[in-house]
């Protein structure tokens, strides 16, 4: 089974043939809510972002969606504020209004110079808590630029690492301006990363060896964090404004029984 689901995993990624553009007119649209089904496709991947339309995303903790994120030829945009992370009052992390459990997510990504952003799963909201205290973090960030590149242990700040606890091996980001291909693997407690076609970090939630971890980086002692997922083991997919531009594109999921 584990085979398949691996094989499964390393066939993934669906390149689209959209660019986006900095001179491109943006669009900008509230969130929908949107059940999974009506989006699934025969293949058994669903759109979570097609390109042309925000259904069924919405901001972190609130109703709507920031009017920072916006559709840009075709990819999600963050518009950045240039002041940290959730820095502009249009601003904010996103979610898709929908839980995964066991799953392969698939995305492109694109930074512009000195961009950070990252992508949540099995995220829980907590109320006046960030994303970030309740969900593993797929690491978005330009590792030439950026100064968290050089923070951290071991490089696990860079680009497709878990943040602040696994590095990415190899590291194989494309630079700014370039896009790259990342995905998720989450089955019954194992988490794979991926980035241009390499399994670049694993692990397992919810032992022992997560456990200390945890202990090991910035979130020692969160509760949310120690047992992401919560009762049910299952969560949101989220993005982060982390005050920089960032594009997104092509970002899918295919639910595993």
């Amino acid at each position: 089974m584990m085979k398949r689901i691996f094989y499964l995993f390393s066939v993934m990624m669906i390149i689209g043939s959209a660019s986006c553009s900095s001179s491109a007119k943006q669009e900008k649209a509230e969130a929908e809510p949107v059940a999974v089904d009506s989006v699934q496709q025969n293949d058994g991947w669903i759109t979570l972002f097609d390109g042309t339309s925000l259904k069924g995303w919405r901001g972190y903790n609130r109703a709507d969606m920031p009017k920072a994120w916006t559709i840009e030829d075709g990819c999600l945009k963050i518009n950045g504020s240039g002041n940290g992370e959730a820095g502009a009052k249009d601003g904010g992390d996103i979610i898709f209004d929908q839980k995964f459990k066991n799953f392969e997510l698939s995305f492109e990504y694109k930074v512009t110079k000195g961009a950070n952003s990252g992508v949540f799963y099995l995220a829980q909201e907590v109320e006046g808590e960030p994303i970030y205290k309740s969900a593993p973090e797929y690491q978005i960030l330009d590792n030439a630029n950026h100064p968290d590149a050089l923070l951290g242990k071991d490089n696990n700040r860079q680009a497709a690492s878990l943040y602040d606890m696994i590095p990415a091996k190899p590291q194989n980001a494309k630079p700014f301006g370039e896009w790259n291909t990342g995905g998720v693997l989450v089955y019954q407690g194992t988490v794979v990363h991926k980035q241009n076609g390499e399994n670049v970090v694993e692990y397992h939630l919810w032992t022992d060896d997560w456990k200390k971890m945890v202990d090991g980086c910035k979130f020692k002692g969160v509760e949310s964090f120690i047992n992401i997922g919560g009762a049910d083991h299952d969560g949101y997919i989220g993005l982060q404004d982390h005050g920089n531009d960032v594009y997104y594109r092509n970002i899918k999921i295919r639910v595993i029984e």
